[in-house]
């Protein structure tokens, strides 16, 4: 899934992300709208993560999203 595919399905998956990061707020995924890096920063910020260790749990995510049918 590319950064356009997530924004394609960003309404689909939203709540797939919070379950998987619950100390997202709504106002946070209203603010991420579908674009990874804003979901890697709001990641960072609300768990504390070096960026690194965001990211690479956004792309595993993203990565597991495209694998679905």
């Amino acid at each position: 899934m590319n950064e356009d595919t997530l924004k394609g399905k960003w309404h689909q998956i939203k709540g797939e992300v919070k379950s998987r990061w619950g100390q997202l707020t709504d106002d946070d995924l209203d603010r991420v709208e579908g674009d990874a890096e804003k979901l890697i920063g709001r990641v960072q910020e609300r768990y504390g993560y070096a960026r690194d260790d965001a990211k690479r749990e956004v792309d595993a995510f993203i990565q597991r999203q495209r694998d679905l049918p």
